[in-house]
């Protein structure tokens, strides 16, 4: 049989299609796929079984869901688990997360059905117009609100810094050369939550993950803190510094005694403790308990 110089072409690709198919539908595959696309593609969208979730794939979030289908699912699904065991879920609460990013655990709180409304408050408004487009392509307009702004103790403007490799780790500080510098909107919770026509009294949980500013936030949380309403935060104290990090600890422990702390190693362990034993050093999550 003779083939054609178009025929022998047309085979060589098929075959090469066929194995370019096999190798990027694995994780290693879709590592190599998306660290390769280059800065013309600013957004993709990524099936992830029971929700669409688009993705900057130039940013670490990104890649990561791009990846493996998620991005620390296993938080959110471990966090509920702990709430539902300790009795501390709320029928029809109110969840207020701050540092909303993309979305990608707003929508896995809004998928779960464990509050009847989410309110997400995100700065960066690479991340805000991703976070509205992923709440919108999910069907879940009713059910959540994002708010474009930063969550403080004030209403007014704040400088804000732009991390171009991993858009969740923008921030209020400048913590790079290539950091872009802007100006976001900086209010206080009660205000965004009365604006957002929410009862700080029907909130069943905060779920905090700012970049440091949490010392800020949580000053404007204080009836919610006083209410001991379960409070997931991300403590940096290699942020905060020592001494801040000791005031935080006093400050929070003024509201809560008991936590749970979460290692970020890949057991992922939880450890009970009393919030005045926080160290002072590190970043690790941590559920404040009633």
């Amino acid at each position: 049989m003779r083939w054609s110089s178009r025929a022998l072409k047309r085979a060589v690709r098929k075959v090469r299609d066929r194995l370019a198919t096999r190798l990027f539908d694995t994780r290693y595959g879709r590592g190599l796929l998306i660290t390769a696309i280059g800065p013309r593609v600013t957004t993709m969208t990524i099936d992830c079984g029971d929700h669409l979730m688009s993705v900057s794939p130039a940013d670490y979030i990104g890649r990561k869901v791009f990846r493996k289908g998620h991005f620390e699912r296993d938080h959110v699904d471990r966090l509920l688990s702990i709430l539902r065991e300790r009795g501390l879920q709320r029928t029809g609460a109110v969840m207020l997360e701050l540092g909303g990013n993309i979305g990608t655990q707003t929508v896995y709180f809004a998928l779960s059905g464990a509050y009847r409304q989410i309110v997400t408050v995100e700065p960066d408004p690479r991340n805000y117009r991703l976070l509205t487009a992923n709440i919108g392509q999910n069907g879940l307009q009713d059910r959540v609100t994002a708010v474009n702004c930063a969550a403080g103790d004030r209403c007014g403007e704040l400088d804000f810094f732009l991390n171009r490799d991993n858009h969740g780790r923008s921030t209020a500080r400048r913590q790079g050369p290539r950091d872009e510098k802007i100006t976001v909107m900086v209010r206080p919770v009660p205000d965004i939550l009365a604006e957002a026509e929410i009862d700080q009294n029907d909130i069943g949980l905060v779920w905090m993950d700012i970049e440091g500013y949490e010392p800020v936030a949580c000053r404007s949380m204080a009836t919610l803190m006083e209410r001991k309403v379960p409070l997931y935060l991300e403590f940096s104290p290699n942020f905060y510094g020592k001494q801040q990090a000791a005031d935080f600890v006093t400050y929070l422990g003024g509201f809560y005694q008991d936590c749970i702390v979460f290692s970020v190693d890949q057991d992922a362990m939880a450890t009970d403790m009393k919030v005045a034993d926080l160290p002072d050093e590190g970043q690790f999550d941590v559920l404040l308990l009633p």
